[in-house]
């Protein structure tokens, strides 16, 4: 094992983990080091394809065009398959090239008490139907495996912690915190949010609740979106460290505009980029919505305003409709018809108002969603596209590039534009032959049925996600440029330097 490892827990869920550990690996990766992040599990429904990546040490490379494994032994690759959105974003901070080993257990809700398991990139139907407790101890040593080939072949491995670390009703079975902690002798900083308010007794009782042998890996607390004069914290920070023997080494201000994707959770007004507005972007937030994160670029476009929907007022004012992914396509598309959505998105298509829907959204667009494997469930669409999804026991995962052909109307921009993105999706979606029979055919306007549009031009549906992470595609929308995210990434790792203690940051990897 070669490499140090520093590790961000949190006193709760939303603390600021995930971007800290996103500004963490920045930081050392701009110290010329080789840095990959961690994170055991993840349960969120925002996932990332990651291709075939080929292991250290291993010179071949793979023929154009061909799938894995390229020949040669497949010991020497790196599966392709599904990540947690926030280990991919990490791994670009790193400058490191994401792979699944990053985050081998990805949990994805489908309903309030299923999940389907993603192990090492791939479903793996048999851990979806085991019981949390015995599943934790079924999957802790591939994912202790995957830890020890990124510890071996890097420099530094950033880790994160999920929710907190001294869940004793969990501890048992908890492998993503202290478990994966004392596997890498991690130097650990736990992180609150101290705008929720009672931030020094969330660090004093998760330190307390913690092992001994535990607790000697916490290096530091950090108070993350706090607001006002820091000298008003006197003699909080000290007296802590009274108690506990740590130090307080950052408080870092509120900061709303980062620009860095939410991991989960849905954007506030708060976020909207500056300037008049001239386009509202309305997104239906139901219950299962997925991959979300890639909505975060409309936030810095100036003009454009993002706003979230939950029922027909909230649609008042928008210029475009968009549905997005879902986990359970059918399940949110009753929930749309439960809150009336379904006749406020056809009242808005009727008047020539524009709708996108991307995956799940796209299936919804259409006139049913036929269930022969009893992968999602049978229901009718909306009807505003004439083309009919079949759910397929398969699941379609890999990264795609793919041009738009001639595309009409409000959308008509987009024509010509190559998109790269990338597909996570049960289902195939095609013309509906009886509609197409009497007259009424959506228009292919991407190869492969990965995009249809209506005859009138106002509704496009498309299977890619990343639309609006392609730079052409906001170019030709918009007419604007967004700061890149290596910019972002940047801007993170400045504002830990600028708000950390001295020295405090080198000192976690000596």
């Amino acid at each position: 094992m070669t490499a140090k490892s520093v590790m961000v827990l949190g006193t709760t869920s939303g603390a600021g983990k995930s971007w800290l550990t996103t500004a963490l690996c920045r930081y050392y990766a701009r110290q010329g080091l080789k840095v990959v992040p961690f994170k055991a599990q993840n349960m969120s429904n925002n996932a990332r394809v990651v291709a075939p990546t080929l292991r250290t040490g291993v010179s071949s490379l793979p023929p154009e065009g061909a799938n894995f494994p390229w020949g040669g032994p497949a010991e020497n690759w790196v599966a392709q398959g599904e990540i947690g959105s926030a280990q991919y974003f990490q791994a670009l901070a790193a400058r490191a090239v994401p792979d699944v080993r990053m985050n081998p257990l990805l949990l994805k809700p489908e309903k309030d008490t299923q999940s389907q398991v993603i192990l090492m990139g791939q479903i793996n139907a048999e851990l979806s139907r085991m019981e949390w407790r015995g599943r934790s101890a079924s999957v802790w040593p591939v994912v202790a495996h995957a830890l020890d080939e990124l510890l071996q072949e890097n420099d530094v491995v950033v880790m994160e912690g999920a929710g907190s670390p001294a869940e004793i009703n969990l501890k048992s079975s908890d492998i993503v915190n202290m478990r994966s902690a004392q596997h890498a002798n991690a130097a650990c900083l736990l992180v609150t949010d101290i705008d929720r308010g009672g931030a020094f007794a969330h660090l004093y009782g998760t330190w307390a609740m913690l092992d001994d042998s535990e607790r000697k890996l916490i290096k530091g607390f950090v108070l993350n979106k706090f607001r006002g004069d820091a000298k008003l914290l006197a003699p909080g920070p000290q007296m802590l460290q009274d108690m506990t023997g740590i130090p307080t080494v950052a408080t870092l201000p509120m900061w709303w505009q980062h620009g860095l994707p939410e991991e989960d959770g849905v954007f506030d007004d708060r976020s909207v980029a500056s300037g008049a507005v001239t386009t509202t972007v309305a997104v239906v937030a139901y219950p299962r919505i997925s991959n979300l994160d890639e909505f975060q670029p409309l936030k810095n476009v100036p003009g454009v305003r993002l706003k979230w929907v939950r029922s027909p007022a909230d649609l008042a004012g928008a210029d475009w409709i968009v549905l997005p992914g879902s986990k359970h396509t059918s399940g949110d598309l009753a929930w749309l018809r439960a809150r009336g959505l379904d006749h406020a998105i056809a009242t808005h298509a009727g008047q020539g108002g524009a709708v996108l829907g991307i995956c799940g959204g796209l299936q919804m667009l259409g006139e049913a969603l036929i269930d022969p494997h009893g992968i999602d469930g049978n229901a009718p669409g909306l009807g505003l596209l004439p083309v009919v999804t079949v759910f397929e026991e398969g699941k379609t995962v890999r990264q795609r590039k793919a041009c738009f052909a001639g595309v009409d109307g409000a959308w008509a921009a987009l024509s010509g534009v190559t998109l790269q993105g990338y597909e996570i999706h049960h289902g195939q979606t095609a013309q509906h032959p009886a509609l197409a029979a009497a007259g009424d055919k959506a228009s292919a306007v991407m190869a492969d049925g990965l995009a249809w549009q209506n005859v009138r031009g106002n509704v496009l549906g498309l299977y890619l996600h990343g639309m609006f992470e392609d730079p052409a595609v906001l170019k030709a929308l918009f007419g604007a440029t967004v700061p890149t995210l290596d910019s972002v990434f940047d801007g993170l790792a400045d504002y830990i330097t600028e708000h950390f203690a001295p020295g405090v940051l080198d000192g976690l990897i000596r």
